[in-house]
């Protein structure tokens, strides 16, 4: 999902110890120290904002204790920035640039990266979206909503495509990282409290949901087991098939994205999701700089302590050189619950908290968030 409500939901799991692609690294009690935490904000594009404008909006993130922005410069159908291979609606990052390092701000560029509603790709390439256990493709039958349009993690195609976008943003020489979001397939079962918005009920992990079983994912699981998923009397129960999709989006983070930033000297973070099982997101497993986990815990029905738990989880999971940023929700937080968030973020282990969204910040917010991170003066 996009940072909109649906966007950045879906259930909560234990972070377990599941096999998998990646660097092998060790994980655990041997985190480098911090010495002190770091801040972020999402926000999405606005084109028509002046210079003067931002400029302001940055003097007050980096007051309030921001260190890095995550401006939005591709939402899945078109970009803002000057790509050579997508629509591009205006060159806004390049534009935000030298505004937002001139007050000591990162850049660090948000990218959807699986989710493809570009137009002249939909009309060319049907072949490479992401097709169900009932056989629906996603460019034709989306899961939930309209631009739930994922590609195939499977496909040298797919990964061309979107390891091009990371290769255009990493040789902008001013940006600071590169950040991928949406990296995953569709939510196979979707967060409690947003389940009753879209009127269904998920008690376990239905096919019209479950992706993908498209005729290179089947053939590659069946030339690596001798079992097309297919033939599986429960494919949802079958460890090896639920691996599979793990193992394909960590090849591509790892075998493909990563490469294409570290080549040029950029940071690579990724949004991601605290149930990635749900999602067949095997993040702990991915030789990022740092996480951005989305704990927006209304949408779990759970309490604001549930944040430094899922904080903690993470961390015990991760490789001691990977970063956990805590990634809390503003919209129709009263601003003293920032407080809250702040504390128990920091005190699961979180190395800084990641807003969202700089749009949703008032002046209120971001008095008692500087209060919180200790910069108010």
């Amino acid at each position: 999902m996009d940072r909109r409500p649906f966007l950045k939901v879906t259930g909560l799991a234990t972070l377990g110890l599941a096999t998998g692609c990646g660097s092998g690294r060790l994980r655990g009690s041997a985190r480098r120290p911090q010495a002190k935490p770091k801040h972020w904000t999402w926000f999405g594009p606005e084109e028509n904002t002046s210079d003067d404008d931002w400029r302001r909006r940055f003097a007050t993130m980096k007051a309030a204790g921001i260190s890095a922005v995550l401006p939005e410069v591709f939402n899945n159908h078109e970009a803002h920035y000057a790509s050579q291979h997508l629509p591009v609606a205006e060159p806004w990052l390049e534009r935000l640039l030298p505004l937002a390092h001139a007050e000591g701000l990162e850049v660090h560029a948000w990218m959807h990266s699986m989710t493809c509603n570009v137009p002249a790709v939909y009309e060319a390439h049907r072949d490479w979206y992401a097709v169900n256990g009932l056989g629906e493709s996603a460019a034709e039958k989306p899961a939930y909503v309209s631009y739930y349009k994922f590609l195939c993690p499977s496909r040298p195609e797919v990964h061309e495509f979107v390891a091009r976008r990371v290769r255009e943003l990493a040789a902008i020489d001013e940006l600071d990282g590169v950040h991928l979001d949406y990296i995953r397939l569709p939510d196979v079962i979707l967060a409690p409290a947003l389940q009753p918005r879209y009127h269904i009920t998920q008690d376990r992990e239905y096919p019209q949901y479950d992706y993908c079983y498209c005729e290179v994912c089947r053939r590659d699981f069946k030339e690596e087991t001798g079992v097309d998923p297919k033939d599986l009397e429960d494919p949802s129960a079958n460890a090896a098939w639920r691996q599979f999709r793990y193992d394909r989006i960590t090849r591509l983070v790892n075998g493909v994205l990563i490469p294409e930033g570290r080549r040029r000297g950029k940071a690579m973070t990724a949004a991601v999701f605290p149930n990635w099982e749900n999602v067949r997101q095997n993040w702990y497993r991915w030789d990022l700089d740092a996480v951005l986990p989305m704990l927006y815990h209304r949408f779990y029905n759970e309490e604001i302590e549930w944040i430094g738990r899922e904080c903690a989880r993470g961390v015990a999971n991760l490789p001691s050189e990977v970063r956990l940023y805590s990634g809390v929700m503003v919209p129709g937080r009263d601003p003293q619950q920032l407080t809250r968030m702040v504390e128990v973020s920091l005190a699961g282990g979180a190395a800084g908290i990641s807003l969202f969204s700089a749009r949703s910040m008032s002046d209120e917010h971001w008095k008692v968030f500087a209060a919180a991170v200790g910069t108010a003066g």
